[in-house]
C-alpha cells in the first residue's frame, strides 16, 4: 500500500503543496485499485493547488478517458504536453483521446482528429522507440486507418516487425491479428504452432490458438484442443497473460459456434466464477439464458 508522508515544509507552513510524488502516487494507487472516483476527488484536490501540473492533468486526462469523456481528457493532456512535451505517455494517450474523439466525431472533423491521433501515436514512438505497447497503437492505426490519413498495409507491417524484436510474444498476436484482418487464416495460427513445435506446453501460444478459433472459427478442434490444455497448466506470470477465466469464456465462445448451448453456458458460468469482472462472459451467459 502507498502510504503519504507529509514533508517538513507542509507541516510547518499549514499550506498544501500539490502534486508531490506521494500525493499523486497515492491517488494513482486508488485509480489503479479501481477506485475512480475517490481518484478523480484526489486529483481534483491536487489540479487545485496547481492547474498546470503536468501528471496531474495527465492522470485526470487517462481518467477522463475511461469514462468515456474524451473533450475534458483531450484538454487535460494538452495541459500536460504544454508543459511536458518530451514525455512519452502523455502523447500516447492524448492519441488514445483523438483517435476516440474521431470515432464519435461528424464527417467534417473526424479526419483532423484522425491525424491528431496519428502524431501523437508517432511522437511517443519516436520519445520511446523501445516501449511495444506504443508501437502496437501505431500498428492498429496504420492497419485500419486509410492512406488519406497516414494508414498503410507497409506501415503496419514495419511496426509489427519492430514489435516481434521487442517482444515476440506480442509480435505474434500483432502478426495474427494482421493475417486474420486480410482473410489469412492459416498464416495467422502458424507463428503459434511454430512455438508448439518446440514448446507444446507454452500457455500463451495454446490461449492464443483457442482464441483465433474462437473468433474466426477456423481449426475449431485444434483451438479446444489447445484451451482444454490451458486448463491443465498454471498461467504464467504476467499482467497480460489471460488467465483461466479467459480460457474458460473461448472454450464457451467454441461451443457456441458449435451450436452447443448447454457446454457454452457451463463455460460461461465458470468464467464468471473465476472472475466475476470478466463482462464479456458475463454477457455472452445472460444471452444464452435470454435464447
Amino acid at each position: 500500500m502507498v502510504r503519504f508522508v507529509p514533508c517538513l515544509a507542509v507541516v510547518l507552513s499549514g499550506t498544501v503543496l500539490a502534486g508531490t510524488p506521494e500525493q499523486i502516487a497515492t491517488a494513482r494507487a486508488l485509480r489503479e485499485a479501481g477506485r475512480p472516483a475517490e481518484a478523480q476527488a484526489a486529483f481534483e484536490r491536487l489540479a487545485a493547488a496547481e492547474p498546470r501540473h503536468p501528471e496531474v492533468n495527465y492522470q485526470l486526462g487517462v481518467l477522463a478517458y475511461l469514462r468515456d469523456d474524451t473533450e475534458t481528457a483531450v484538454r487535460h493532456l494538452e495541459t500536460a504536453l504544454a508543459a511536458a512535451p518530451g514525455e512519452a505517455r502523455y502523447h500516447y494517450h492524448y492519441g488514445h483521446a483523438q483517435g476516440r474523439s474521431a470515432q464519435k466525431a461528424g464527417v467534417l472533423s473526424k479526419f483532423g482528429h484522425a491525424r491528431k491521433c496519428l502524431a501523437a501515436y508517432e511522437r511517443a514512438v519516436a520519445l520511446a522507440p523501445d516501449v511495444a505497447e506504443f508501437r502496437e497503437s501505431l500498428f492498429e492505426f496504420y492497419r485500419q486507418a486509410p492512406a488519406m490519413v497516414g494508414g498503410g498495409r507497409d506501415k503496419a507491417v514495419a511496426q509489427a516487425e519492430a514489435i516481434k524484436r521487442l517482444d515476440p510474444p506480442r509480435g505474434r498476436v500483432v502478426f495474427a491479428t494482421l493475417y486474420v484482418s486480410e482473410g489469412k487464416l492459416a498464416e495467422a495460427f502458424a507463428p503459434f504452432e511454430e512455438v508448439l513445435q518446440t514448446s507444446p506446453d507454452d500457455y500463451v501460444s495454446l490461449y492464443h490458438l483457442g482464441r483465433l478459433a474462437a473468433t474466426t472459427g477456423h481449426a475449431p478442434e485444434r483451438g479446444l484442443a489447445g484451451l482444454r490444455r490451458c486448463l491443465e497448466l498454471a498461467p504464467p506470470a504476467g499482467k497480460e497473460v489471460p488467465g483461466h477465466a479467459y480460457v474458460q469464456w473461448r472454450i464457451g465462445q467454441l461451443h457456441e459456434r458449435r451450436k452447443d448451448p448447454a457446454a457454452a453456458r457451463a463455460a460461461f458460468t465458470e468464467a464468471v466464477r473465476l472472475d466475476p469482472t470478466l463482462g464479456a462472459a458475463a454477457e455472452a451467459l445472460r444471452r444464452l439464458r435470454v435464447d
